[in-house]
């Protein structure tokens, strides 16, 4: 591929990164749907947090780290509160509740990024999918390799769950409300372990709707986030 095109294809990107507010136009898998597994309890009665975003409001530390334990490995996030208030305050509120446990790396564009952010339970996404913050101004930081940015659509104030670790050099999203909020400072192989095969292909209204066991019946080798924890 010509590399003068790059920043341009980031930037055609944009629009599609989240869709947190509205239906992916990616088209579904037409394979036919395996049976999902059984669950015993759904993650939200095991979990009553993940049902009330009004209440995951907590000030973030203005610098911590996050350890994702993913089917690839493990990698470590370095948060600083001063790059991104809003998005950090968030990302740490949403870390402590364990929103990102059994998360799917649905959408990996190869030099570009991985994005995030899609919760396994449908019960889940319809509480926090309207769940938006406001967007936090540029405080000089640039969507480089292994830094972690909140997804958004073209609208401002909508970023709401979905994140994503930038594989390339975007600095063509940095004007464009995509304020990165963290850096990853161990684990940056896992990145480029992650299956690639699937691209852009689940659609994210899919997920919205039917979590994980869309995903598994259609999409069976995509990699996970197993356990994302605050590092004491």
């Amino acid at each position: 591929m010509n590399k003068n095109l790059l920043p341009l294809l980031a930037v055609a990107a944009v629009f599609a990164l989240a869709a947190c507010d509205q239906e992916s136009g990616s088209a579904p898998s037409t394979a036919a749907p395996a049976a999902a597994p059984a669950q015993t309890m759904p993650v939200a009665a095991a979990n009553p947090a993940l049902l009330s975003p009004e209440k995951a409001n907590e000030k973030a530390p203005e610098v911590f780290k996050a350890r994702f334990a993913t089917t690839k490995g493990d990698l470590i996030i370095e948060v600083h509160r001063a790059w991104s208030p809003n998005g950090a305050d968030r990302f740490y509120n949403l870390v402590k509740i364990g929103y990102y446990d059994d998360t799917a790396f649905f959408r990996i564009v190869n030099g570009f990024m991985a994005q995030i952010g899609i919760h396994g339970d449908s019960e889940v996404n319809a509480k926090w999918r309207p769940a938006t913050i406001a967007d936090d101004p540029s405080a000089g930081q640039s969507n480089k390799p292994g830094y972690v940015t909140f997804a958004k659509t073209g609208m401002p104030n909508s970023r709401t769950t979905q994140i994503f670790f930038n594989f390339g050099d975007n600095a063509g999203l940095d004007g464009q409300g995509f304020t990165p909020f963290g850096k990853v400072v161990e684990g940056a192989p896992v990145l480029g372990a992650l299956n690639l095969e699937y691209g852009e292909a689940p659609d994210q209204g899919a997920i919205q709707s039917q979590g994980n066991a869309y995903l598994r019946a259609n999409f069976p080798r995509l990699d996970y986030v197993k356990t994302a924890r605050l590092v004491p």
